[in-house]
């Protein structure tokens, strides 16, 4: 017996955890010329096992679900808020057209505010934020909505300097409904202040009532040099229209 088939019969004997039953091969050297080299083929070391009675609609159905579960149905008090926007957002919308009660409206708040204020001898500081807030939208509501400084000569759309030019109206960088709006919350928002004693900060308030005065001359003085300066108001006037001669 010759050496290689010693070492392939003491394999063969001692492996018994091989998954291999087949015995070793190793050619001898008698064999090598007449038989040819055997190559180990690739054996798969895992497969994949179907699990019974699932199937990918089954998964995706599955998933829906727990996404449903995790983020579930919008809660009681959402859909409240909601519904109260709605509401809010709707009247908002029937008052557009109704300017004058609208600002008669915010004219009595001010008014009431006021009041509040000169009787409770108090928050002064909340009240001149509210003045500065309302400048500046007064401001935002004389200003183009484009400004003309920011624009080249040939670019962009002019504003009419001459009587016989095509009408162009004014468009404000604030419109007058937002304008309402934000003051008319400004305002709402400012009553709520006053019934907090922590926003009653003391201050001296002929202090702040000078700076409020020189503030508002200083903004405004700006703004009516910008408006002289670009020739334009304010302000839309109607189309010009013609009567026929008779």
């Amino acid at each position: 017996m010759s050496f290689p088939d010693v070492i392939a019969r003491y394999y063969n004997s001692s492996s018994t955890s091989s998954t291999s039953t087949k015995p070793l091969y190793i050619p001898s050297g008698d064999h090598e010329s007449s038989q040819p080299h055997r190559q180990a083929k690739p054996v798969c070391c895992f497969s994949v096992v179907p699990i019974p009675g699932r199937r990918k609609n089954d998964i995706m159905s599955e998933g829906d679900s727990v996404g449903e579960s995790i983020h579930g149905k919008p809660s009681t008090i959402g859909s409240f808020f909601t519904r109260v926007g709605q509401i809010y957002q709707s009247w908002l919308d029937k008052s557009t057209p109704f300017s004058i009660g609208r600002w008669g409206v915010t004219l009595s708040l001010t008014a009431i505010y006021m009041i509040r204020v000169y009787i409770l001898q108090g928050w002064y500081i909340v009240t001149y934020a509210l003045g500065i807030y309302h400048l500046n939208l007064f401001i935002a509501f004389l200003s183009p909505k484009v400004d003309p400084s920011m624009l080249d000569e040939d670019e962009g759309p002019a504003l009419p300097t001459k009587q016989n030019e095509e009408f162009r109206p004014f468009i404000r960088r604030l419109p007058e409904f937002k304008f309402w709006h934000s003051a008319t919350k400004g305002i709402v928002i400012a009553m709520i202040c006053t019934f907090f004693e922590a926003f009653n900060v003391p201050v001296f308030w002929p202090i702040l009532v000078m700076y409020f005065i020189m503030l508002f001359c200083i903004t405004m003085k700006r703004q009516i040099k910008h408006m002289v300066k670009y020739r334009y108001l304010p302000f839309t006037h109607g189309k010009r229209t013609y009567r026929e001669e008779t």
